[in-house]
C-alpha cells in the first residue's frame, strides 16, 4: 500500500478525504490520510483550521514531507483568498487551468521537498459541487437548484466558478440556501454526486487525481 498524507484546510476537507477519496484510492492500493492545517503552536497546543499566512503552511509542509520521506505529502488548500506572501500567487496568466499550474508548481519549487505535490481546489471546494447541481434537491427546493444550475451552466467547468468575496463558489451556494453547513452539507452533497462525476467535470481535480493514482 502507498501512503499519501493529504494537509487540508479544515473539517469540510477531512470529511470529503474520509469519505469520498479513501474508499476511491484504497480499491487501487493507496491510503490517503487527512492532517488539517495547524495555523498555531503553543507550548501545550495546536490549533487547528484556516490560512493566515503561507509561511507557516510552508513549515507545517516541511516538517510533514521529512518526517514522511516514505510517503508522499499533497494538499487540499482553496485558491480563492489564499494569503498574498504566498509564491506565484500574483501570476497573470489568463488561462486559469495554466495559471494554476505555474502556481502550484512555483510552491513546490519553495517547498523544495521531492515527496511534496501542492494542491489547490480551485476556486475553492465547493466547486466540486457544481458538478452535479440536481443534488442540491436533497438540502434545497426544485427553485434554488434550478438557480444553482444556471450558475453552473455559465462557466466552462465548475472549477472557472469565479473568484471573489461575492462570487465564490461557497458564497453562491451561501447566498442561496442561508443555513448551509459546509461540514454536514458538504459531506452529503459530496457522496451523493460521487467522485466519478467530480472527475468527468472538473479538470484540475481530475489530473490531481490522476498524479496521485500514478505515483510510484
Amino acid at each position: 500500500m502507498k501512503i499519501v498524507y493529504i494537509y487540508c484546510e479544515g473539517q469540510t476537507e477531512e470529511s470529503f478525504i474520509n469519505n469520498v477519496l479513501y474508499p476511491y484510492f484504497f480499491n487501487i492500493e493507496i491510503v490517503v490520510i487527512p492532517i488539517i492545517c495547524t495555523t498555531k503552536r503553543t507550548a501545550t497546543k495546536k490549533y487547528k483550521g484556516g490560512i493566515q499566512e503561507y509561511g507557516k503552511i510552508k513549515n507545517e509542509l516541511t516538517k510533514l514531507c521529512k518526517s514522511h520521506k516514505h510517503a508522499y505529502v499533497t494538499t487540499m488548500f482553496d485558491y480563492y483568498a489564499m494569503p498574498t506572501d504566498t509564491p506565484g500567487i500574483n501570476c497573470t496568466e489568463v488561462d486559469l487551468l495554466k495559471r494554476i499550474q505555474i502556481v502550484e508548481a512555483t510552491i513546490n519549487s519553495d517547498i523544495g521537498e521531492p515527496n511534496c505535490i501542492f494542491h489547490f481546489n480551485l476556486h475553492e471546494f465547493e466547486a466540486l459541487l457544481f458538478s452535479h447541481p440536481k443534488s442540491f434537491t436533497l438540502i434545497a427546493n426544485d427553485d434554488i437548484v434550478d438557480k444553482l444550475q444556471e450558475i453552473r451552466d455559465a462557466y466552462e467547468t465548475p472549477e472557472h466558478i469565479n473568484n471573489s468575496v461575492e462570487t465564490a463558489p461557497s458564497k453562491r451556494i451561501e447566498a442561496l440556501i442561508p443555513n448551509y453547513a459546509k461540514v454536514k452539507n458538504g459531506a452529503l452533497l459530496s457522496e451523493d454526486i460521487g467522485i466519478d462525476t467530480m472527475l468527468a467535470e472538473c479538470p484540475h481535480f481530475r489530473e490531481w487525481i490522476k498524479t496521485l493514482v500514478n505515483l510510484t
